[in-house]
């Protein structure tokens, strides 16, 4: 039997690609009635800012219903660092980094680490998700995603154990934090960083990989 699960996707495409691999046993309540169940499977937007109020939202709820959340996951597509992962593999994430959250100087970027303001890091729980099978490691979360070949070589160098680009992992992490409650990541690749070109996508491999990984909820 899971705990009281939170998972939460960016957009329907991710949420119905894990459901499809839960099966048609599973309840899923409507975010604004949150009924006590197993598991609720939630669309809370896309960005940082999006998935962080709709999660910390759906947490507050739940608390207050009486049925509160015993763990929080981020789970969607990705795009994949070239050299280090491959399209339709599936990455489970370590940590949280908000790859743009500091500021541009003559020296390059300062993260809010550098700068002393926080930090740009959060860690998911190793405990939380088994997937000995997949590939484990950091994953970037970015306000505009990665679309020529100069930004790819600049995050991949700062970056060097960071295998994946989303952009709502930090988001949803930042209020499973501040609710002390436990968080990871789960992504499928869909395409490579770099130079734009939709036409290279395999956004159906990846949403294809997430209903595998979800068709056995044993393993999260």
């Amino acid at each position: 039997m899971l705990p009281r699960l939170l998972i939460a996707t960016a957009v329907p495409a991710e949420r119905d690609a894990v459901r499809a691999g839960l099966g048609e046993g599973t309840v899923y309540p409507d975010p604004l009635s949150p009924d006590a169940t197993d598991l609720d499977l939630v669309v809370v937007g896309v960005g940082p800012a999006a998935a962080a109020a709709a999660t910390a939202r759906r947490i507050v709820l739940a608390e207050s219903e009486g049925a509160p959340y015993s763990a929080v996951l981020s789970v969607g597509v990705a795009g994949g660092f070239p050299g280090r992962i491959e399209i339709g593999d599936v990455v489970l994430g370590t940590a949280a980094v908000a790859a743009d959250l500091g500021v541009d100087s003559p020296d390059g970027f300062l993260s809010v680490d550098t700068l002393g303001f926080g930090t740009a890091t959060l860690p998911a729980d190793p405990n939380l998700v088994h997937l000995p099978k997949f590939r484990t490691g950091k994953v970037l979360t970015v306000t505009t995603g990665t679309g020529t070949a100069e930004r790819a070589a600049e995050l991949a160098a700062r970056h060097p154990d960071a295998l994946a680009e989303a952009m709502e992992g930090y988001g949803v992490a930042s209020a499973a934090h501040q609710a002390g409650l436990p968080y990871s990541e789960i992504r499928a690749i869909s395409n490579m960083i770099g130079p734009r070109d939709t036409s290279a996508w395999r956004m159906d491999l990846a949403l294809g990989a997430l209903t595998e990984v979800f068709a056995i909820r044993e393993s999260v």
